[in-house]
């Protein structure tokens, strides 16, 4: 990752893993705490590039096949030298599919590269490429084969979508940095087989295409591997396509830890691929299950379904509450969701197995419901008749002067309307529910949550005993889960709450967000350090505008109760909807 963006106070104690890209640190991820679906490392590359001059020019182009061309790129020496120190950054990592294609691969993003493409496209692609092109895709696969290796074997790439913007990609682009021959180097099931590459030929094939690629013969294959983007403003929804791509990208995670579901996750990627432009088909091999138990609930899933035992004791709402804790890997406390699960990968043609699977296996719950005004007790009645530490030591009652009072009233606001709205909150690795926040209606459940938050800013100061602020002090530390999610439907059958998570469909942006809230009290006792704010040092910085001040909030006396009243709106609006 860029080494700007880690605290500078530390910065200098990670890693450089490239000599050629110094500004890149190293960090690492316990695999246990990845979660939705990015699993593979995204580098930022722009800078490599910054003072290069990157004029390209595609030669005319060569019909290989029906949908697929050849071309040279043309390019200044300067950026033909940047291009071949990508290899030389060694940032490469084996593929997390390295069942199914072998060599390296490291994948960055390079806006820069991307614009220069696009413009070559743009004035070399035949007009059939260029009917509704609207740029080259800015992230790059940097991939590289030594003689020997595994074969890139046989597969269609994935689309790259976005249902914002209208944007899907139609055409596969190949650069190759490295030229040789292989039998053949790149393989275009029904269409055209190269066996002999120059250094710097660009191939375009249409993303229909099954295709394979083997290492040179004689030597490093390095290429580099995007797509051109599309605008579709017409494209259709198919929801089991949604689903399965929904299966396989929960596979991947899952894999990680047990490496037979891996070959599923890539067999369902090739599905949906196939299946954007000619619909879905159905696969021929068993479908994997993961049975996990946590704490005392037990539930199967497909990373799609979702099956739970009906129980007096394990609410609708505990089963979508969860779902989403699995789905999202949620950490309670340290600790990520799947480590405090025992799974069990479980292969079977379909789902009738389940029910009664599940009916033995005991689930009671595990969730337990709470009240969270609770945590927000009133405060004391102000004490006008006293004064500062400096002047009222001996009497000095730091919960009812009305300074504190005043702040530890704009603290509980700040907390309460991240808390408030939460439909999960965590206290350490107890998870706590609030079943307000499930609305069931028909078959869908609503997770409710906050929407988006308004900035905010804070400030004060005293003589002697230090300032109010370092009197307010953390009571405790709530984890909070917000989920802006579409409905998670829902069927009884057979004993069982039956829950989907239809997160794929083209109408839905999926927003994920976790963070800790600390909840006020204030202190007894004198303080009489300026720059000691216990509470404000415990903010969860995610929370914090960004260039603000740790210290914003206190800036303004109404600027909590601003993000408050967003609260209240929200939970009139909700009130309102309920009457209705």
């Amino acid at each position: 990752m860029d080494a700007e963006r880690i605290d500078a106070r530390v910065r200098e104690l990670f890693a450089r893993p490239s000599e050629e890209a110094p500004y890149l640190a190293a960090v690492f991820v316990d695999p246990c705490e990845l979660s939705f679906r990015t699993f593979e490392n995204i580098v930022p590359l722009d800078r490599l590039f910054t003072d290069t001059p990157l004029a390209f020019e595609l030669t005319r182009p060569v019909e290989l096949a029906t949908g697929a061309y050849s071309f040279s790129l043309q390019l200044p020496a300067a950026a033909r030298t940047c291009l071949e120190r990508l290899d030389a950054l060694n940032l490469y990592v084996p593929p997390l599919n390295s069942g199914s294609r072998g060599g390296e691969r490291f994948i960055f993003h390079s806006a820069l590269l991307a614009e220069a493409l696009t413009a070559a496209v743009g004035r070399a692609a035949p007009q059939e490429v260029r009917e509704g092109f609207s740029h080259v895709n800015p992230v790059f696969r940097c991939n590289r084969f030594e003689p020997g290796d595994t074969n890139f074997h046989r597969h269609r790439d994935t689309p790259y979508y976005d249902a914002e913007r209208k944007h899907v990609s139609r055409y596969t682009v190949l650069l190759y940095l490295t030229g040789g021959s292989a039998a053949p180097a790149l393989d275009l099931t029904g269409g055209a087989a190269l066996a002999d590459i120059e250094p710097f030929t660009c191939v375009i094939f249409d993303q229909r295409y099954e295709h394979e690629g083997a290492p040179y013969l004689d030597g490093r294959k390095v290429f580099l591997r995007t797509e051109l983007v599309f605008t579709e403003p017409e494209l259709t929804h198919d929801p089991e396509i949604g689903a399965l791509f929904s299966k396989a990208c929960y596979w991947t995670g899952e894999s990680v830890f047990a490496p037979e579901l891996a070959r599923h996750a890539d067999a369902y990627y090739n599905q949906v691929a196939a299946a954007h432009w000619s619909g879905l088909t159905a696969g021929t091999d068993p479908e994997p299950f993961v049975h996990k138990h946590f704490r005392s609930v037990h539930f199967v899933t497909n990373g799609y379904d979702f099956w739970f035992t009906r129980s007096d004791t394990l609410s609708l709402a505990e089963c979508a509450a969860i779902a989403l804790l699995d789905y999202f890997n949620c950490k309670l406390g340290d600790t990520a969701f799947r480590t405090l699960c025992q799974s069990e990968v479980v292969e079977a043609d379909n789902a009738v197995w389940i029910p009664a699977y599940l009916r033995a296996r005991h689930s009671e719950s595990a969730l337990l419901p709470v009240d969270k005004s609770l945590l927000f007790p009133v405060s004391e009645d102000p004490d006008v008749s006293g004064c500062c530490p400096f002047h009222s030591y001996e009497t000095f009652d730091s919960t009812r002067d009305a300074e504190i009072v005043d702040l530890y009233v704009q603290a509980q606001d700040f907390a309460m309307a991240h808390v408030m709205p939460a439909p999960i909150v965590m206290l350490g690795e107890d998870v706590l529910l609030d079943p307000a926040k499930f609305l069931i209606e028909g078959n869908a459940i609503h997770v409710l949550g906050k929407e988006s938050l308004t900035p905010v800013n804070f400030a004060a100061c005293w003589n002697a005993g230090g300032v109010p602020q370092n009197y307010i002090d953390v009571a405790a530390t709530v984890g909070v889960a917000h989920f802006l999610v579409p409905p998670i439907l829902f069927s009884e059958t057979d004993g069982c709450h039956h829950l989907q998570f239809d997160f794929f469909r083209n109408s839905w942006m999926v927003k994920h967000q976790q963070a800790t809230v600390p909840v006020p009290m204030v202190q007894r006792g004198i303080f009489d350090d300026d720059d000691d704010w216990p509470w404000v040092a415990a903010v969860d910085r995610s929370l914090i505008p960004d260039g603000e001040s740790p210290r914003w909030w206190a800036e303004n006396p109404e600027s909590a109760r601003e993000l408050s009243d967003t609260f209240t709106e929200y939970e009139e609006y909700f009130d309102e909807e309920d009457d209705d």
